[in-house]
């Protein structure tokens, strides 16, 4: 298959994965946010950040990561080691998901629950909808949850780039226990070296 065509292929799964995601945790945020006090809601929005800079970060990770360590682990039957270097050989991939798919998402939802939390926080101070105080308090909401979330990914991508190697071992050991204990699999045992795939775009 040309590249352009693995490159379409991929593409138009990934638009599938994230539009199934995308209503997944929309209607699971919604669920949860629903009924809740805006203490609450502001907890969930937190961490609904920190989710999409923990995934921005292990995205980055596995693109700054070599294969070469994990080999030496693989050949001391570490657990995880196989499925690190897979991580790398799809590295790709693997950030377009853990970055754009996963990391969207959250700013998505963190931006929908933020504005959830904004209301709720309105109507317990007497605040009307379109009231200048409303207005303020989403304004400094807002800019916080920006602030957060720009600052964690700051952080997360020094902390990826490095500790690449042993953030994507343990995902690699994720990985070990999803396929093992309960079946899941992530990767196909496929896949060119970096190294190799140099060498062939040469």
């Amino acid at each position: 298959m040309k590249p352009l065509q693995k490159s379409i292929h991929w593409s138009l799964g990934i638009a599938v994965i994230t539009l199934v995601l995308a209503a997944i945790f929309s209607v699971i945020s919604t669920f949860i946010l629903s009924g809740v006090t805006w203490a609450i809601g502001m907890v969930i929005v937190l961490i609904i950040v920190f989710l999409g800079v923990f995934f921005d970060t292990i995205g980055v990770a596995a693109t700054a990561a070599d294969e070469k360590p994990f080999h030496a682990m693989a050949s001391e039957r570490l657990h995880g080691a196989k499925h690190a270097v897979l991580i790398t050989r799809n590295a790709d991939k693997f950030a377009n998901f853990c970055n754009d798919v996963i990391g969207d998402i959250s700013g998505i939802i963190s931006g929908t629950a933020s504005a959830y939390v904004v209301l709720q926080l309105s109507i317990q101070l007497g605040y009307g909808d379109t009231s200048v105080q409303q207005f303020a308090i989403s304004i400094l909401f807002t800019s916080i949850v920006a602030a957060l979330t720009v600052g964690g990914k700051a952080v997360g991508k020094t902390l990826a780039i490095h500790y690449a190697t042993p953030i994507i071992y343990q995902v690699g050991r994720l990985l070990y226990f999803l396929e093992v204990k309960l079946k899941i699999r992530v990767f196909s045992a496929n896949g060119k070296s970096k190294k190799k795939e140099k060498l062939t775009r040469k």
